[in-house]
């Protein structure tokens, strides 16, 4: 029936949410985790770290086993793995149980992530698979404000442990129309395992990602963040000429004479490193520089989403009317207006103003996403879906941490040029300063200076999208290219989706 295909996508996009959520709603629980665990600064990062570093490493290793074993079967796994991850974290006794649990957690997100994208290849023509995917976006930046509006609310009314075994439901659910939705669509000549791609994909995305994290707390000149920044980039040069030399390969690199996948995959990066500086820096301004707390933050949010959604859900409307190529470049344009506008914003702005530019930038980013995302999944076969979802998701969670990085530095950069040596370290330091001194001149002052530094910040965003809409107008082809047969497939469906 095709109505099931489209309650499997429901399905699925609760999964990722759920995923997504596990991740936002930590940022307002780490003080009360703090306290509960008795953790340490070392252990509060490394809560956040840990899952980050699995979920980037486990990407490639899940689809893979979705290529070789079956959509279905790793999706229903990782779902009933993320159920058991969820409850180690709500009762884990001592903050090292906790990371141990965050980054089983991780795993599983990895497969869920994966296989929920992979499914939509093999659920939806691709005439529809620019709506399906629209969808999915949506769902995917639907945590970034509903994470702290939720966490919030139960950390306000309830034990902390309420904040992770919300996901059981959810995770049940998903489970459920998992098992009786998604098709058990997997290679008929399944793929050989590539060892050594693994360990080399694997330890050079966890260096990557981990020197990343690192320039938060020591800056890219820090030994702590150089060493495994050039170490990992070292073993993905290793892991990319291994696979072009192996007969087995993890990643086909004949996926890459396509330009519609290459190009789809670097467009989706690009718009994610445009974007993210706006995810990264606005609940900042909110809570410090507006004086809002996480609810309100999330709240303020709600037009960024709002215009996601209203670009990615028509982009495959767009698309067949005007062409792949011309959607996406009219996504990066939208971008860039958003951004250029949001770099003026100051200390003072009002609500009007910050949640016009930042609809008008969530509108460009659903369209440019969602079509970009169409158009890399439109040429994976059946028996490709699995590990060509898999580096598209792996690029697009490398593009947040490097994206924070690059423009933290920036804003942190503009924002220490504007403030005395004592109120240096960070916005919210400067505030505690001021509150110290009970100077409201220095607490204006600090609060200016952080517009100033996210000022600077979205102007290098613009940047970043400008690059998008050039690359977009150059190398992307104008209608997506044809896919592959599928005949050379086990497609297993259950009936009711066929």
């Amino acid at each position: 029936m095709r109505d099931a295909r489209w309650l499997a996508l429901g399905a699925l996009n609760l999964a990722v949410l759920a995923v997504g959520l596990d991740g936002t709603v930590l940022t307002v629980a780490l003080p009360t985790l703090a306290g509960a665990l008795h953790a340490s600064e070392s252990d509060l990062q490394w809560f956040t770290s840990g899952y980050l570093l699995v979920l980037a490493a486990a990407m490639l290793p899940a689809g893979l086993l979705g290529d070789r074993h079956g959509r279905r079967t790793v999706l229903v796994g990782s779902l009933a793995l993320f159920g058991v991850g969820s409850v180690a974290c709500a009762f884990a006794p001592t903050p090292a149980v906790f990371v141990a649990a965050r980054m089983l957690v991780g795993i599983a997100g990895a497969g869920i992530i994966v296989m929920a994208l992979a499914s939509i290849t093999v659920l939806f023509t691709e005439a529809e698979r620019p709506k399906a995917i629209g969808v999915w976006s949506a769902a995917n930046f639907l945590a970034t404000p509903v994470g702290p509006i939720l966490g919030g609310w139960l950390l306000s009314h309830y034990w902390w442990g309420w904040v992770f075994l919300i996901n059981l439901p959810i995770a049940a659910i998903g489970l459920v129309a998992g098992a009786m939705l998604v098709p058990q669509y997997r290679a008929r000549h399944r793929p050989a395992i590539d060892w050594l791609g693994i360990v080399l994909s694997t330890v050079g995305l966890v260096a990557v990602t981990y020197g990343l994290i690192e320039t938060g707390q020591h800056g890219w000149t820090s030994a702590y963040t150089l060493v495994p920044l050039v170490a990992g980039l070292a073993l993905l040069a290793v892991f990319f000429r291994h696979e072009q030399r192996t007969s087995q390969p993890l990643v086909d690199p004949a996926l890459f004479t396509s330009r519609s996948y290459t190009w789809g995959v670097v467009l989706v990066a690009v718009a994610v490193l445009a974007m993210i500086g706006v995810l990264f820096l606005m609940p900042q301004f909110f809570q410090g520089v507006l004086g809002t707390d996480a609810l309100g933050s999330g709240l303020r949010l709600l037009p960024l989403i709002g215009g996601l959604v209203v670009g990615a859900v028509p982009a495959s409307v767009a698309a067949r009317l005007i062409g792949t190529k011309v959607t996406v470049a009219a996504g990066f344009a939208a971008l860039v207006a958003g951004l250029v506008i949001g770099a003026t914003t100051g200390a003072t702005a009002g609500s009007g103003f910050i949640a016009l530019w930042m609809a008008l930038t969530g509108l460009g980013m659903g369209l440019a996403l969602a079509t970009a995302s169409s158009a890399a999944l439109a040429v994976l076969s059946d028996e490709q879906s699995g590990i060509g979802s898999a580096v598209l998701q792996a690029v697009n969670k490398l593009g947040g941490p490097f994206g924070a990085a690059v423009l933290g530095s920036v804003q942190l950069s503009a924002y220490q040029s504007r403030v005395p040596s004592a109120a240096r370290a960070s916005l919210f330091d400067g505030i505690a300063e001021a509150d110290r001194l009970g100077s409201p001149a220095l607490l204006g002052q600090v609060r200016a200076a952080f517009a100033h530094g996210l000022d600077a910040a979205l102007v290098v965003s613009v940047g970043v999208a400008v690059v998008g809409l050039a690359l977009a107008l150059v190398f992307l082809p104008q209608r997506n290219e044809g896919r592959a047969p599928r005949e050379e497939f086990d497609s297993a469906a259950s009936p009711a989706v066929q």
